[in-house]
């Protein structure tokens, strides 16, 4: 498995697929790439299935957990090579912000768009966080130039964004969401993140609770009831379980604004279960049981 670590040898890359990933590899991550592979291989795209592996310190807005996750490069690079991508791109910050800090790239402006603003989602509870997204993403765009690059949803907020990025900047990247991984492969089970290794076995009911508020709003949505009542319904599941709850949201698919009749809409949730922050989101009111 090839892994650079410098900008050098990108140009085999233009045309492929990319899968940014902040590394630490799981079963999520694993479908982002087979994912990837399988788009690669159906679209006789001419390039590779890059996988970035970049810790994005403009993207942590709690400096600790910048520090405490995990660094896992070699074992990540064999995940990839047994998936079946081409090679890893595991570049130094120097390589994504020449310069540090005080460099071109970070002084960049970041228009973000609506869809990640005044939203009282993630752009609430984690300032700065969408801004590090926006500008680490249209980096590795611009330096891997694939054709496509690949998103979980359980991330829809920075899926959307992404998507939103690469028509404003003109990047020319399609953009494609591939759905949630869950514990067990169960529907109502804890979606994967790397973040879930922080968890004890005391915190994991309350972890599970974001997945079963998301299938409680969904049951009320099938049976009739509005937004109003499946967010109620959602925050109190997850405050039953012991979660300090952030949000409870039925918004709009693409733009997650307030939901509009007739058009898709998604149930975003978030809450604290010990030391640890969760998310998860799912289609509302998704299809009957």
């Amino acid at each position: 498995m090839d892994i650079l670590t410098t900008a050098d040898g990108l140009q085999r890359c233009t045309g492929g697929v990319l899968v940014p990933t902040m590394g630490a590899l799981h079963a999520g991550h694993e479908e982002l790439i087979r994912h990837a592979v399988h788009l690669r291989d159906a679209e006789a795209l001419a390039g590779p299935v890059v996988v970035s592996v970049f810790v994005n310190p403009a993207q942590f807005d709690e400096r600790t957990d910048f520090d405490k996750y995990p660094r896992t490069l070699d074992a990540d690079a064999a995940t990839c090579e047994r998936l079946g991508a081409d090679l890893v791109f595991a570049p130094d910050v120097e390589v994504v912000y020449p310069g540090g800090s005080a460099g071109r790239e970070l002084r960049r402006s970041v228009c973000l768009p609506d869809v990640a603003r005044d939203k009282d989602l993630e752009d609430r509870y984690r300032p700065g966080h969408f801004e590090g997204v926006y500008r680490v993403c249209r980096r590795l765009f611009e330096l891997v130039r694939p054709a496509a690059a690949c998103f979980g949803e359980k991330d829809w907020q920075q899926l959307k964004l992404n998507d939103a990025m690469s028509r404003q900047e003109n990047l020319g990247v399609h953009v494609v969401g591939v759905p949630t991984v869950r514990e067990n492969g169960e529907r109502p089970g804890l979606a994967l993140s790397s973040r879930n290794v922080h968890l004890t076995p005391a915190d994991r009911g309350a972890a599970l609770s974001l997945s079963h508020a998301i299938r409680a709003a969904q049951r009320l949505g099938q049976q009739g009831a509005g937004p109003g009542e499946c967010e109620d319904e959602a925050r109190r599941v997850m405050f039953a379980a012991g979660a300090r709850v952030e949000y409870a949201a039925v918004r709009d698919a693409d733009t997650c604004a307030d939901p509009l009749p007739d058009r898709p809409a998604r149930v975003l949730v978030a809450a604290r279960v010990g030391s640890t922050r969760l998310i998860d989101n799912d289609a509302w009111p998704g299809s009957p049981d």
